[in-house]
């Protein structure tokens, strides 16, 4: 079975927490001893009931004030496919724990509220997941039993949703209602709203098509580890690599064949993303940390001046001439910022020209002068080799997740 890897978003109390452990309870993927410890939990906390919420908010805070703080991931399987979430916290302060969860997912689940409608923080989520390619995107219109399951009420935030997703780039959408507190089309379908003719959303994510999400065509292995004379280590970024390629080790640009491959110890004659696979190289050639093995013939960019939109979460404000370190898989470099272009409104989706600075949770399009060059493919090409993020040196916390244009 293949995996699936999904992240929640949506502003804070629109109930995604409690989404999650409805999922987990319904689909019978919490032990006996998980359901005597949520038991537990609720009854100490004063809770009339189960608190599903509490299956994912597992620190102490989280459950003291009911809302996400840090990502929480889950993994979890049916007949059909496996299941990896994460689990993400709604509160602007804790945007980069969100941004996390939604840098690997294949889907993204977002919550709203049916009597709020899209707030602003829902559609900074909705505006992410579309930054950031996400493939699939599911809209959970939550709270349904608080408004009579009416159908009126539904199609309001539908139309309203519609409107905001055709000035961003998001594709695959489904817009289901449910109730997370009730179980109302989480697993099952729901009685009390017979309108509804789609699939419940554990079925839709069952069924949702990821088998050509990941790029299998442009070969890029970044090297991690020496594991021997002429061997070299690291996961797969994209595409494959066979026994008997012709690759070239950049940015040196030496070239060498692919003499053997391993993979979780075993050899292979070939090995696709995102595989962690050892390759044997047939000939003596300068290989290092952070270098990247390629095709001959299908090469990334290398590039010292980098152009990236970036989502920007570090306390003080991010201004031209700014220095900070910057990580690209196993890769580090010095950063420049030599020109910020443009922020975003979020309520709009306008854009602000050359803006002085970019506040906390701003985001903006940045041009960056590294003091080497980095092997980058376009963001929307490359998910893996087309991202990176960036660290304050001083404090050493990440401020900043970047994309390539």
């Amino acid at each position: 079975m293949d995996l699936l890897r999904f992240a929640t978003a949506g502003n804070v109390d629109d109930g995604k927490s409690t989404l999650i452990g409805r999922l987990l309870h319904d689909s019978r993927a919490l032990l006996d001893d998980q359901l005597d410890s949520l038991r537990r939990e609720s009854h100490g906390q004063g809770e009339g009931g189960l608190n599903l919420a509490f299956a994912t908010d597992g620190l102490r805070a989280e459950r003291a004030h009911n809302i996400t703080i840090d990502v929480a991931y889950r993994y979890f399987s049916t007949g059909r496919r496996r299941f990896n979430l994460a689990d993400c916290p709604g509160h602007l302060r804790y945007l980069s724990n969100m941004v996390t969860g939604l840098s690997t997912a294949n889907l993204a689940v977002v919550l709203v509220d049916v009597r709020h409608g899209l707030v602003e923080q829902t559609r900074r989520h909705c505006f992410l997941a579309s930054l950031f390619r996400i493939p699939h995107l599911v809209l959970c219109v939550n709270k349904m039993d608080l408004v009579g399951y009416a159908q009126s009420a539904f199609n309001q935030v539908r139309v309203e949703f519609e409107a905001f997703s055709q000035k961003v780039a998001i594709h695959d959408v489904a817009v289901i209602p449910v109730s997370a507190k009730l179980g109302d089309n989480v697993v099952e379908r729901s009685a009390a709203m017979p309108w509804y003719q789609g699939p419940p959303l554990l079925r839709h994510l069952e069924e949702v098509h990821i088998a050509s999400d990941i790029n299998q065509v442009d070969c890029r292995l970044p090297v991690q580890i020496s594991l021997g004379p002429r061997i070299w280590a690291g996961r797969l970024a994209s595409g494959h690599v066979r026994v008997g390629d012709e690759v070239a080790v950049l940015p040196g640009g030496a070239c060498a064949a692919v003499a053997g491959l391993t993979v979780a110890g075993r050899p292979v004659a070939e090995a696709r993303a995102p595989l962690s696979v050892a390759v044997e190289l047939d000939r003596d050639v300068e290989v290092q940390r952070g270098d990247m093995l390629v095709r001959v013939r299908n090469r990334p960019e290398l590039r010292c001046d980098v152009d990236a939109m970036v989502s920007w979460f570090g306390t003080e404000p991010l201004v031209a001439g700014k220095s900070l370190r910057l990580l690209h898989g196993p890769r580090q470099a010095r950063a420049t910022v030599s020109r910020l272009d443009y922020r975003f409104d979020m309520q709009t989706l306008s854009r602000q020209s050359n803006p002085p600075a970019l506040a906390c949770n701003d985001i903006g399009r940045i041009e960056l002068r590294c003091d080497q060059a980095l092997c980058v493919d376009r963001y929307q090409d490359n998910r893996a080799t087309g991202s990176f993020v960036l660290v304050d040196e001083a404090s050493n916390d990440t401020v900043a997740a970047c994309l390539v244009r």
